[in-house]
């Protein structure tokens, strides 16, 4: 079986992975149990591929996770966390390459909608986190200026592509939801809290890169070739607009926060005050 074929070596590198941590936290033993489980079914050959890629899919992000805790709780230690980094992104790209390896074009169909969503919401916010720490560091952002663009750059792409998996609900008279909130946030793509923080990360990145980089020479292609991207498998080459990004993705998040979401403890001062510079530095 292919999908079987596939899976081994990337099971194999999870496991040895998972290996050098042990299961002294929660999300580690969890994914050890995905492991074992994966390895039974393959030995079997009896399961849908579909199962299989879901339950690999789901190691992958339990035993990330915890190597991303580690990072943010170490304060992104400026000598190896991009390293690091690269090396995370790339494992959350796993997924999505192991079923185009088994010439399924499209992997919302083998992995669902949920699943996508978490694998790019994951990329996306761990560069956010990356972002907002490398932003402090003044001597190191005046001689990483590309790297830093390309962090926000990637980051923002998969924030986006996390929030195009599922269709904005169209609201018209054979839609009846009883509650016209619920309604509004389904109408502008709102699924869950994590596509709320979706659209305030990729506006907040944008307003770094308007204020770190805009004006300055680097550019994404300066990146040093010899590292292809910094930043994992398939890097996002297409230059984004800070501004206008910015602009739409926070216009929208005030919008939802201060509609249907008003009085729930969703915070648009700060959100107001970046739109405010999109604005002054577009004029």
């Amino acid at each position: 079986m292919a999908a079987v074929a596939a899976l081994r070596p990337r099971v194999a590198a999870l496991g040895r992975r998972l290996g050098a941590r042990g299961d002294c936290d929660t999300f580690l033993a969890k994914g050890s149990a995905n492991l074992d489980k994966l390895k039974n079914l393959c030995n079997e050959g009896k399961e849908h591929p579909s199962t299989l890629f879901q339950l690999y899919t789901q190691a992958v992000l339990d035993i990330t996770y915890f190597e991303e805790n580690q990072l943010v709780d170490e304060d992104f230690p400026e000598e190896y966390s991009l390293q690091k980094l690269k090396e995370l992104i790339c494992v959350l790209s796993e997924p999505e390459d192991l079923v185009r390896e088994c010439n399924i074009k499209e992997p919302i169909n083998i992995l669902g909608a949920e699943l996508l969503e978490c694998l790019y919401w994951r990329r996306g916010a761990l560069l956010y986190m990356y972002c907002h720490t490398a932003k402090e560091r003044s001597e190191w952002l005046q001689e990483n200026t590309a790297i830093f663009k390309k962090c926000l750059n990637d980051g923002v792409h998969y924030l986006m592509k996390m929030l195009s998996f599922r269709c904005p609900l169209q609201l018209d008279e054979d839609v009846s939801l009883q509650d016209k909130d619920t309604a509004r946030l389904l109408s502008e793509g709102v699924f869950s809290d994590t596509h709320l923080l979706a659209m305030m990360y990729s506006g907040e990145m944008c307003y770094w890169g308007l204020k770190h980089c805009e004006g300055k020479q680097e550019s994404l292609e300066s990146v040093d070739p010899a590292s292809n991207s910094e930043l994992g498998s398939r890097p996002q080459s297409i230059s984004l607009d800070f501004q206008e990004t910015g602009r739409v993705m926070l216009t929208k998040y005030v919008a939802v926060c201060e509609g249907p979401l008003k009085g729930q403890g969703w915070n648009t001062t700060t959100a107001k005050q970046m739109l405010h510079y999109f604005v002054k530095s577009h004029n």
